[in-house]
């Protein structure tokens, strides 16, 4: 009888368990004249993180902030301990970048705990653990899978030879942007048989991983002709080597790659790339009227989506002075 009650016991808390987080939501925040805000920046080591910690800083006065901004320099363990460390400070809103889609899903939850509501920026964590609207107010950002997929629609319409042999350049493992860029391109560019993937492997979104890796794959497969690249980063970093190796980028080998970068923007007018997709860092403007809405009691959709725009050799030299 003793052990049935247990039982009983038991199931009665893993239901009430299961109760509890299917009513789960993000705390509220109260309007108030100024906030504390935290900004967990995941590393800064290219133009467009830089790009991104300016926006929240630049956005900062004007939206009423008292910001606390972190650089967890390439490390998912460090960006959980910062954020660990704004909640000890009493943080009002959390915006956070996730490096890893599962290793920062703690740091959603610890913020949730303490009565922090957060809003996921430009990078999102693994939905099956950590929802929108339940533990996390909403997603902002681009739609990856699409950018992927815009690349790829791009390079079957612009590609001129019989054969196009490609060598993807991913961004960092386990991140969302990695995941779906890749699966956004794959998935469309296979449809047409012209088309082969011969390699594809992590050049972490840092321009000299890319072009090491670069390096290393133009020996395995000298024949490549189409080099698409997670981010303009490493498809710079893939120029260089290319150019290293006798290769003429633009002319025997088509690059594309995702960002809208100012570097990138100058290779498409210079002829080294064929295409980028846009992918905007700033969202400090953004978060900024997204929280203001929050705060008022507004509704916030699970994913705030932001419009990217593709640049090519008809409009480079039209938004070069406005990239980064």
């Amino acid at each position: 009888m003793k052990r049935r009650i247990l039982m009983g016991t038991a199931i009665a808390f893993g239901l009430g368990l299961t109760t509890m987080s299917a009513m789960a939501e993000p705390p509220p925040l109260a309007q108030k004249e100024r906030y504390k805000v935290g900004f967990s920046q995941m590393e800064s080591n290219n133009p467009w993180r830089i790009a991104e910690t300016k926006s929240f800083h630049d956005t900062a006065e004007a939206c009423n902030w008292d910001l606390i901004a972190t650089d967890a320099a390439g490390s998912a363990a460090k960006q959980v301990a910062d954020v660990d460390s704004m909640i000890a400070q009493g943080i009002d809103v959390l915006f956070l970048p996730p490096r890893e889609e599962k290793p920062l899903i703690p740091a959603v939850m610890k913020a949730q705990a303490a009565g922090i509501p957060t809003f996921l920026v430009d990078r999102s964590v693994d939905p099956n653990v950590a929802k929108a609207g339940e533990h996390y107010v909403s997603f902002l950002g681009s739609d990856f899978i699409d950018q992927g997929k815009r690349v790829a629609e791009w390079v079957i319409e612009n590609f001129e030879g019989d054969k196009g042999i490609i060598v993807e350049l991913e961004g960092t493992t386990g991140s969302s942007p990695a995941n779906d860029r890749k699966s956004g391109f794959d998935d469309n560019i296979l449809k047409d048989d012209r088309f082969e993937i011969v390699a594809s492997q992590t050049g972490d979104f840092a321009r000299d991983m890319g072009r090491q890796v670069m390096e290393t794959l133009l020996q395995a497969h000298p024949d490549v002709n189409i080099v698409y690249a997670h981010n303009d980063e490493m498809a710079i970093g893939a120029i260089q080597a290319l150019e290293l190796a006798g290769r003429k980028p633009g002319e025997d080998v088509l690059v594309v790659s995702i960002d809208g970068t100012r570097d990138a923007l100058q290779a498409i007018i210079d002829g080294k790339m064929g295409v980028t997709v846009e992918s905007s860092p700033f969202f400090g403007p953004l978060a900024c009227e997204i929280m203001g809405k929050y705060a008022a009691g507004e509704s916030i959709p699970p994913w705030v989506k932001v419009e990217d725009r593709i640049f090519t050799k008809d409009n480079a030299a039209d938004h070069i002075d406005e990239a980064y």
